[in-house]
């Protein structure tokens, strides 16, 4: 599908005009979404866009990038499905103009931008730059969402009871977390680069009350990669706290099992010698042999438990 937006001569909104009228319009947007093999060739046929850049937007998943071809600024970059975190590369072609956008999803940014800028009271004023502007802008500003649903899933996972209980599903949520922070990041810091290199573009030309525009858009995924470098700082903590809870517990029960071990061992070893089927053994034909021995055997378990009482083997820290 294409569809056109354009402002006339007259100053007044025009709506799918032929292409062929587009030459006449003060500027235009035109929006390719989800196009057919025939209308990708008009990029080429009837816009003379250079090959290169056609290839990149027929080839999506390109690097968030900017780059020159004649008169005209060619750029890519990418908003996310929320649901799957999946990128969706947006391509933007950019002249005095004219501005042409290029995707192969149906995008709520992209849709946001245009009506936007639809009433007839908004186009008078504004340019493509301003529309390249607006729809970067709702593009990072989707980011937001993301990076705080994943922080209110790390804010679960640091739940006290949990952590104590050392809940399975920490570690596997918190790799989910990870993972989608991840894919946030690989979006994130190429887009942060990619406005970065607007700024400082010689051949974007951006007059001064533009550029703080930009530089908005820059500050806010400067905020969004520290928010993710954050969290991804947290998911590690998470990890290993979790990992040395789990070895405290081992611990724990290793030493417990020691303290039976070791209290029962001389305890057998006494069982064992009067289990032997020796025939001279003096202390079998005694009639109090058999209540003196587990007298000992009580005494020295007694004995033994008290000591490793002493030294604090019991004690939970």
């Amino acid at each position: 599908m294409i569809r056109i937006q354009a402002i006339n001569q007259q100053n007044k909104m025009v709506f799918d005009p032929p292409l062929a009228e587009l030459e006449v319009m003060k500027w235009y947007w035109v929006d390719f979404v989800d196009p057919t093999d025939e209308e990708i060739g008009l990029l080429s046929s009837h816009f003379k866009f250079h090959p290169l850049a056609i290839e990149d937007c027929i080839h999506s998943l390109q690097r968030p990038k900017l780059e020159y071809y004649d008169d005209m600024n060619f750029l890519v970059f990418h908003s996310l499905d929320p649901e799957t975190l999946e990128a969706q590369e947006i391509d933007v072609f950019i002249g005095d103009n004219f501005i042409v956008s290029f995707h192969f999803q149906d995008l709520k940014e992209v849709n946001l931008t245009w009506n936007y800028f639809s009433p007839p009271s908004a186009h008078g004023q504004f340019k493509p730059v301003e529309v390249t502007y607006k729809l970067m802008d709702k593009v990072v500003d989707s980011f937001f969402p993301l990076v705080e649903h994943l922080e209110d899933q790390l804010a679960t996972i640091e739940d006290a009871d949990r952590v104590k209980k050392a809940d399975k599903t920490i570690m596997e949520t918190t790799f989910t977390v990870r993972r989608d922070l991840f894919k946030l990041r690989q979006i994130v810091v190429p887009t942060r680069d990619l406005v970065y290199r607007i700024l400082e573009s010689k051949r974007f030309i951006l007059q001064e009350h533009k550029r703080a525009y930009f530089q908005d858009i820059y500050d806010h995924l400067i905020k969004l990669s520290q928010m993710i470098d954050s969290n991804r700082e947290l998911t590690s903590d998470i990890r290993d706290n979790y990992i040395s809870l789990n070895s405290y517990r081992m611990n724990n029960i290793m030493k417990t099992l020691t303290v039976i071990t070791t209290i029962f061992m001389p305890l057998t070893f006494i069982a064992g010698i009067y289990g032997m089927n020796f025939v001279h053994m003096p202390e079998l034909e005694w009639n109090g042999g058999y209540f003196a021995v587990l007298t000992v055997m009580l005494l020295l378990g007694t004995g033994m438990f008290a000591w490793f009482y002493s030294k604090g083997w019991f004690e939970n820290d």
